[in-house]
């Protein structure tokens, strides 16, 4: 019994040393950063700017796998499935973690399958309403939409995604009715609101600025919990009366479960210096984003309360889950 012991502990101090020096080697080869929407999204984006830099760090290349489909599903049920060796990364949304398996069956966990390294980058909405609106600030828009219940309608990219539940959310906050408008994606809904057939909506930032600043529509509020470099003039919804209200979208650095934790920790230190860069934290501000770099535990918990929250609006929405 004793020698069995023994062999135990020797096996196990054995498997420790062997993690250590698989850990102090990594990465040996070039690392696949898994994205899952097409080249050109956000995410795509987001990806292609930090991957160069953290490649560098790590001192191998970083290659962008673009598993589009779905929605963002079929790429995240590859990450899912994926090695947990360090070798497989996977560059999440908020939808795709936090929104899309509220509404579908889909095989992946973000608590079961994936480990969180760090919240990337998060790029608000902003509230604009066409000029033809009475209104200057998010106050006189709520007084409006309470004076005329069911009167004011908001555009959406479609049922259940980001921009319907931005305004879901803020129809709760501030208990106002206004009536939902879907469309199959920005361009068709920025082009009502700029026509006049619809009154609101909650755009990218990226999108949405340009026109606001050549006047062509009203910038209102943003959705991130501070004020946007992008457009520091335009107020937030949470000092506009709603400490706490945030919406906007978000980018984070995963891994496979079971990945070693010494990795973990690499691609965490690393992910974050390369976030701290002035090159970097630039060019994630052009595209209206903010560069985040929190812990590996923090993340997880915003995931959590991420989804809390938009469990709480689905069922006021009228989206129906699968």
């Amino acid at each position: 019994m004793i020698r069995s012991l023994e062999f135990i502990a020797a096996l196990g101090l054995g498997l420790c040393a062997a993690a250590g020096a698989f850990a102090q080697s990594y990465p040996a080869k070039p690392v696949r950063l898994i994205v899952p929407f097409p080249p050109g999204s956000g995410v795509d984006i987001v990806s292609r700017i930090v991957s160069p830099r953290l490649g560098e760090a790590l001192g191998q290349q970083i290659v962008v796998d673009n598993r589009a489909g779905a929605g963002g599903i079929v790429g995240a049920e590859i990450a899912a499935k994926a090695a947990p060796d360090g070798y497989n990364l996977f560059m999440a949304t908020a939808g795709i973690l936090t929104v899309v398996p509220l509404l579908s069956k889909v095989s992946y966990s973000a608590t079961r399958d994936f480990v969180p390294v760090t919240l990337v980058a998060s790029v608000p909405s902003m509230l604009v309403v066409h000029p033809a609106m009475p209104v200057k600030t998010l106050k006189d828009l709520l007084s409006l939409a309470k004076a005329k219940p069911g009167t004011i309608n908001y555009a959406s990219t479609g049922s259940g995604t980001l921009p319907h539940l931005a305004a879901e959310l803020l129809k709760r906050e501030a208990k106002i009715d206004i009536v939902h408008v879907p469309y199959k994606g920005s361009g068709p809904a920025m082009t009502d609101l700029l026509g006049g057939h619809v009154d609101m909506f909650f755009g990218n930032m990226l999108s949405v600025v340009p026109l606001v600043k050549s006047g062509k529509l009203k910038g209102i509020a943003v959705t991130s919990l501070k004020r946007s470099p992008v457009a520091p003039q335009v107020p937030t919804v949470a000092e506009s009366g709603f400490p706490g209200f945030e919406a906007g979208t978000w980018f984070g650095l995963l891994v496979p479960s079971g990945t070693p934790k010494e990795i973990v920790a690499r691609l965490h230190g690393d992910m974050v210096k390369t976030l701290h860069q002035p090159e970097v934290e630039q060019r994630l501000a052009e595209q209206g984003g903010t560069a985040i770099g929190n812990t590996p535990e923090a993340f997880g918990r915003y995931i959590a309360a991420e989804t809390a929250k938009w469990r709480r609006v689905l069922p006021s929405s009228g989206v129906r889950t699968e």
